[in-house]
């Protein structure tokens, strides 16, 4: 029983591994390339690694908000999230699979690592990959994002898989 206990914590590496590159990342950016400016490009013009501040949330949503607003959606809610996360990863009476723990602790590295920058950035996380995307949803370029960003974004994908996963074998099940 020992064994499977401790086993449950291991995910919370990849937590620990997201948040450490993510701001070692950061700060790579912020230490070597002005803001607002092109450090470099690659594969062409199809991967550039510049410096911008995001004031806001995904595709720059809320940009106008008041600060009041933005300390409420973008630091107190997000803080109330991840303490909701820990509290569903840590409970024992809410069973997990540990696909789902893996999926939790990479959407708690994501969300920690832009909390900080939110917290301890005025609210300016730091972006810095731009990919050229030839016209897809009518961008030429992605919004820029950094690997918190993309750590939400697979997490978020991967939790709705298992999810819709564990309802039609549930259906299965009770099918049965």
């Amino acid at each position: 029983m020992a064994q499977k206990d401790t086993s449950r914590f291991i995910p919370l590496l990849l937590t620990v591994f997201i948040i450490v590159s993510d701001q070692l990342s950061k700060a790579w950016v912020v230490a070597t390339i002005p803001e607002n400016t092109i450090g470099f490009r690659c594969l062409g013009d199809f991967l550039a690694i510049v410096h911008v501040r995001n004031t806001a949330i995904a595709f720059s949503m809320g940009d106008g908000l008041s600060v009041a607003v933005k300390l409420l959606f973008f630091i107190i809610v997000p803080v109330i999230l991840v303490i909701a996360v820990c509290v569903v990863y840590f409970s024992r009476k809410i069973h997990l699979s540990t696909f789902q723990r893996w999926v939790l602790a990479l959407f708690l590295g994501g969300g920690t690592g832009n909390l900080i920058d939110r917290i301890f950035r005025g609210f300016r996380v730091v972006d810095f990959i731009s990919v050229k995307v030839y016209g897809f949803l009518g961008f030429e370029r992605w919004p820029t994002w950094n690997i918190a960003d993309a750590s939400l974004v697979i997490s978020g994908i991967l939790l709705a898989i298992s999810l819709l996963l564990e309802n039609s074998e549930t259906k299965e099940d009770n099918n049965v």
